[in-house]
């Protein structure tokens, strides 16, 4: 039996869903929804000078796993609407290690291809050692990121019927 634990150092989540690529998009590119489907973020709240994705604006997480409560500023790197969004967290002396995370989208029939992909591009093996044990749903989080965007899209989809209520003014959802 091994006693060594390792993390995943990179992943990818793929799901198609029906809800139109603008909707998908308008609930990423508003980090400050991430709490309405990640099984981990919770909350988020733009930093000072930020308020909408563009490259170099800054957010901060709080997030939840059992019973650890911790936050992350993170910083967009990328921001391509409606096509791709990318941001990692920033290092500081209590969290010693980044992930950059990019979700990207392409329209489909019936609906939108969402992928998600992470990529720890630091980590000390201590840290990592730490991690593991302190926090072992971080071991492998393809299930859970699956997860997140289904729910992604559950979400993307209520906003877009939403939308079209609205729109057609009834309130009702659509021509009766």
């Amino acid at each position: 039996m091994s006693t060594t634990k390792r993390a995943r150092m990179s992943g990818r989540a793929e799901v198609t869903v029906a809800a139109p690529i603008a909707a998908v998009w308008g609930l990423v590119a508003d980090v400050t929804r991430t709490g309405e489907w990640s099984h981990e973020c919770h909350e988020v709240a733009w930093l000072p000078g930020a308020s909408a994705a563009v490259p170099g604006a800054r957010f901060r997480g709080r997030n939840r796993s059992g019973w650890l409560r911790w936050s992350r500023t993170c910083e967009l790197v990328a921001v391509e609407a409606p096509r791709r969004i990318a941001w990692h967290t920033l290092t500081t002396l209590f969290f010693v290690d980044s992930t950059e995370w990019t979700i990207a989208l392409e329209p489909v029939d019936g609906g939108t291809r969402i992928v998600q992909t992470y990529e720890v591009t630091q980590c000390p093996r201590w840290w990592e050692w730490i991690v593991v044990r302190v926090n072992p749903p971080h071991i492998d989080r393809s299930e859970a990121l699956a997860a997140d965007l289904c729910r992604l899209g559950a979400v993307a989809r209520a906003d877009a019927a939403a939308a079209a209520s609205t729109v057609d003014g009834s309130g009702l959802g659509g021509p009766r």
